[in-house]
């Protein structure tokens, strides 16, 4: 497959993100976010995830009851994500330009409002772990063995493969609406996304990185970063079921 053109990005002092484009997609996100929180109706959101409506089914049977996903049936965690990137994926997926079996029949059956109902209601539930204990390595205790850590926290420049921290946050906690959690997430859904860059079928997400990064990974490379991701925390806590 031929690469996608990665946009030029220049290294970064190891461990340290790209601030600018973030800082602006961050300071866009809350600027939009701010004028259309208050519309959404979390009640709504709450019923459709707890209990579904109609023929949906309750987002918890599959995602948990505190959002927190499920990692043996590879099912992701939706609590903490941003707003606006869960309804764009309901979004996408409802009209099948994210194709997911799983999935379709369930985004189609909401309306777009209560896609974003439902979308704020899980961005507003903690994450399934304090990210107090997510302690991402130094870059320079980084081995080169450890393929997934190195190429999270370092990356690898000379074949065009910025680090993942460096967009969605140190020790993978996310940043801003667009750049979701990674920590946590299921080994096999991270890596199922990653292919699915690579081969064309996930819309990319802002800036147009992610088919270009993941065009530049080998089968190994997924491999190793999805399970760098989905052992992060080690040891964490288990979230508590929303009370409200």
């Amino acid at each position: 497959m031929t690469p996608v053109p990665l946009p030029k990005l220049r290294p970064t002092p190891p461990g340290q993100a790209l601030r600018r484009p973030i800082r602006a997609l961050a300071l866009a996100c809350m600027l939009g976010a701010g004028a259309s929180a208050g519309a959404q109706d979390l009640a709504a959101g709450k019923a459709i995830a707890t209990a579904g409506a109609g023929a949906v089914p309750a987002c918890s049977s599959c995602h948990g009851a505190a959002g927190e996903g499920n990692a043996a049936a590879g099912f992701p965690r939706l609590a903490g994500l941003g707003a606006a990137y869960l309804a764009k994926q309901l979004d996408e997926m409802a009209d099948g330009a994210r194709p997911s079996p799983a999935m379709q029949a369930t985004a189609a059956g909401l309306t777009p409002a209560r896609r974003r109902d439902v979308a704020a209601y899980f961005a507003g539930l903690p994450a399934p772990y304090p990210e107090s204990s997510l302690r991402p390595p130094a870059a320079d205790a980084v081995s080169p063995a450890d393929r997934g850590a190195w190429l999270a926290v370092r990356g690898d420049w000379p074949n065009g493969l910025p680090a993942c921290n460096q967009c969605h946050g140190p020790g993978g906690t996310g940043v801003g609406e667009d750049f979701p959690a990674l920590a946590g997430q299921p080994q096999a859904y991270l890596a199922a996304q990653l292919h699915a860059w690579r081969e064309g079928r996930r819309p990319p997400l802002p800036l147009g990185l992610m088919p270009a990064v993941a065009s530049r990974l080998s089968d190994a490379d997924i491999q190793a970063v999805a399970d760098y991701y989905a052992r992060l925390p080690q040891a964490a806590p288990s979230a508590p079921a929303p009370s409200r």
